[in-house]
């Protein structure tokens, strides 16, 4: 090698140390990806006089980043399947004849076991150490920058996680104040409740309000999808529901402005299903109106079990409701009144059977005497023993009042 030769060889040498010197700082003062790019593209054309590039990353997809002196545009362009599994460098002639063969090479960038990018390279020195000495630098150069974006991304992700598990907080708070704090259990008047979420926020809704010494009201309802929407808009219901108790007892009237409220909130786009019943301890009377929910399981001594169906249909699907029906029951006293989710029913063991109406019906006809507390426990105890290693699908709520 003569003089001049090795002078050169030294001053690249020098300008690669001072490009990945100037890539690292500009890593520490945490520029922004795209200026990373900016200067990925910039060093590659200066230092290594390369007459063509494109640089496909992959995100959840495989796009291009980085790319010049192409006749075909591939920052608009799919990357070829055939290129996606590749470890090692490959010349472009290995491969069918194919618009990559613009390029005389593709070279991965890997991290651990992982291939992160493809640089496409063009008019790079083909001749032997000048040669792999520029992959090298090509491999060098995409990888600091390839994983500091990579870790940019995870930074990212880690952010919105925390944002998230912050939302996901506010709203499992919002729903916990969407249950009453206590309920009556007194010698006239019990009630027990139990909440089982899918996920850590959910869609139901269980309520107990005293309306005067006489009276209260009592409600399930779901909403239709999950999460943290769902939990907000559960909030809004209860307060409506609140609101409008204050304004009249009237429960007709109450389910068709919640109606109307519901169909105002989502558009259409959700609904609600809901069980409210008025129950007068004094003159031993039950008002009800059932929208499109699951049928409450009243139980008597004088007519034994029956379903609570009378109402209408879900909440928020259409306004006005199409049609409205209001349930009353005389003369009832010493009873319990059995009210859930669809969670419960629905829940599905490992042949694809559901629990189904039917298996509640059953219990209730030789246990409804027991304590309201170890009903629930029952019921739950069964539904795990019915399950199997099935996961619930959706979130259970039982509400069960017994007066005596």
């Amino acid at each position: 090698m003569t003089e001049v030769e090795l002078r050169k060889q030294i001053e690249r040498k020098e300008l690669e140390l001072n490009a990945l010197l100037e890539i690292t700082q500009s890593i520490n003062n945490n520029v922004p990806e795209e200026s990373l790019y900016k200067i990925f593209n910039f060093t590659l054309r200066s230092n290594l006089s390369i007459k063509k590039l494109a640089l496909f990353v992959l995100d959840e997809i495989w796009n291009c980043k980085v790319n010049f002196g192409t006749q075909v545009n591939f920052l608009k362009h799919k990357l070829d399947d055939r290129f996606k599994l590749i470890k090692n460098v490959h010349r472009m002639e290995e491969f069918d004849e194919c618009e990559f063969h613009e390029f005389d090479m593709v070279i991965p960038v890997s991290h651990k076991s992982d291939t992160l990018a493809l640089v496409f390279v063009g008019g790079l020195q083909n001749q032997g150490h000048d040669r792999e000495e520029g992959i090298k630098f090509i491999q060098a150069l995409s990888n600091i920058i390839i994983v500091a974006i990579e870790n940019k991304k995870l930074a990212r992700k880690q952010l919105e996680q925390e944002a998230f598990r912050k939302e996901l907080e506010i709203a499992s708070d919002v729903q916990q104040f969407l249950f009453p704090e206590r309920l009556p259990y007194t010698p006239r008047l019990k009630m027990e409740a139990s909440y089982l979420p899918h996920d850590r926020v959910g869609g139901d809704y269980y309520d107990y309000i005293p309306i005067n010494k006489n009276q209260f009201l009592l409600c399930v309802a779901d909403v239709s999808g999950k999460g943290i929407p769902a939990a907000l808009m559960m909030s809004n219901f209860q307060a409506s529901l609140r609101t409008l108790l204050r304004q009249t007892p009237n429960l007709k009237e109450i389910v068709e402005a919640l109606n109307f409220q519901v169909m105002e909130n989502t558009k259409g786009e959700k609904f609600i299903t809901f069980f409210g019943a008025i129950y007068d301890l004094s003159l031993k009377t039950m008002v009800y109106v059932n929208a499109g929910h699951n049928a409450p399981i009243l139980m008597d001594k004088k007519n034994g079990i029956r379903l609570l169906e009378e109402g209408s249909t879900v909440l928020g699907a259409m306004n006005p409701l199409p049609f409205m029906n209001e349930g009353f029951v005389t003369d009832l006293d010493d009873f319990t009144l059995f009210a859930y989710t669809d969670g419960l029913t629905e829940t599905v063991n490992e042949e694809g059977q559901e629990f189904g109406l039917q298996s509640l019906l059953d219990y209730f006809k030789d246990n409804q005497m027991k304590d309201i507390k170890t009903i629930h426990q029952d019921i739950i105890v069964s539904l795990d023993g019915f399950k199997g290693r099935n996961s619930y699908r959706d979130d259970i709520t039982m509400l069960t009042c017994r007066v005596e």
